[in-house]
């Protein structure tokens, strides 16, 4: 199977197992005055950079409103996400809706679609933003 077949083969399955394929590294920073391990996004995980994907996951609130405008978006449910110490930053995303959209929170797993963007050495230990997103579907 070639590299483009797989690619393709992937572009309809599930996104968050192209996004997994980082290289793990922990190196002792000075900042925070500890061991962090960093993440790497391999050249096949890189390949969806700049595309416009669908991919499903949770809502992570990031403030109290109702109508959500920007939010991190996890592959698993808040009580496994990277940001309660479950999961790796390879399994989370920062999403920015499309300008004048909204979304309500729901814990429900929710399918949305927009442009994918991947960051290099981001402090914060995110990899992937995903811009210009709409919400597809809330599946209960």
């Amino acid at each position: 199977m070639s590299f483009s077949t797989m690619l393709s083969a992937q572009s309809s399955k599930d996104h968050w197992n192209t996004l997994a394929m980082v290289n793990k590294e922990s190196k002792f920073d000075d900042m925070l005055g500890m061991v962090v391990q960093t993440a790497t996004p391999t050249p096949i995980a890189e390949t969806l950079n700049g595309e416009e994907i669908t991919i499903r996951g949770f809502i992570i609130a990031l403030d109290a409103k109702a109508e959500l405008k920007h939010f991190m978006f996890s592959r698993y449910p808040q009580n496994m996400c990277f940001f309660c110490g479950a999961a790796g930053p390879e399994s989370a995303m920062q999403v920015f809706l499309k300008e004048g959209d909204t979304i309500d929170f729901t814990k429900d797993k929710i399918e949305i679609k927009g442009t994918l963007n991947i960051q290099k050495g981001d402090p914060s230990g995110l990899i992937y933003t995903l811009s210009k997103a709409e919400l597809l579907n809330v599946m209960k």
